[in-house]
């Protein structure tokens, strides 16, 4: 009797995928240097700053972040912040939060187990932060020309390990100041800071306003200037 011998099975092969592509970002710089501003101030930080923004305050001084970039992956910019050996990471601009891929870049650096914040002009959603970023919003004064940007949607988000900022550069952009606090409660929600426009508010005037109005803010002052001036990259 002829028997057929059984038709050999075949391994099924899973197609081999390729891992997602890592986001890309179009980045200004990164550098190393001591935070000058917030609640972190004078910790080794490296920054992270992305290049581009919607705004156009007067007073801006980084500028060229404007423009200047090129595009890196988030696992370029993951291992040169690496290279530097500290754990506080930010964030900044421009307004970081312009490119999408930046939600991308804070979550991965959270997940690593950086000590991360994010340095934006408050003028676009900042829902979508990954909850374990310290988001220091730096809401517009009328002074800078662009107060009518600012999303104050963005006060429902905040809780006790972000931060508000406003940089003023007179007495109306204090007692404006002074309003939003008062009217948003941002005292009982997170830090408020108060900062001087380098070169235009005296910093002991707003000093000395402070005080006498019995504010529960900080005031502070950009360290990174006291110590290296005008110099990009410090």
């Amino acid at each position: 009797m002829t028997t057929t011998a059984a038709p050999r099975s075949r391994a099924v092969r899973t197609p081999v995928r390729d891992a997602p592509a890592s986001p890309k970002l179009r980045i200004n710089e990164i550098f190393h240097s001591l935070q000058g501003e917030t609640s972190r101030v004078g910790l080794p930080t490296v920054f992270v700053r992305l290049t581009g923004c919607p705004l156009r305050c007067g007073w801006c001084d980084t500028a060229y972040a404007f423009h200047e970039g090129d595009m890196r992956s988030v696992d370029e910019v993951l291992a040169v912040v690496a290279k530097h050996g500290t754990p506080y990471v930010c964030v900044t601009g421009g307004e970081p939060l312009a490119q999408k891929a930046c939600l991308d870049l804070l979550r991965r650096l959270c997940d690593i187990g950086y000590d991360v914040s994010l340095e934006t002009s408050g003028a676009l959603d900042i829902g979508p932060v990954d909850a374990r970023v310290s988001r220091i919003v730096d809401f517009k004064a009328p002074g800078s020309g662009e107060v009518d940007r600012n999303l104050w949607s963005n006060v429902a988000h905040l809780s006790h390990h972000d931060e508000v900022k406003f940089v003023l550069a007179d007495r109306a952009d204090y007692e404006w100041a002074c309003g939003v606090v008062d009217t948003h409660m941002l005292a009982a929600r997170c830090p408020v800071l108060l900062s001087p426009v380098h070169g235009e508010l005296e910093p002991r005037q707003l000093a000395e306003w402070i005080l006498a109005d019995r504010l529960p803010v900080r005031m502070q002052l950009q360290l990174h200037k006291l110590l290296w001036g005008e110099v990009p990259g410090r």
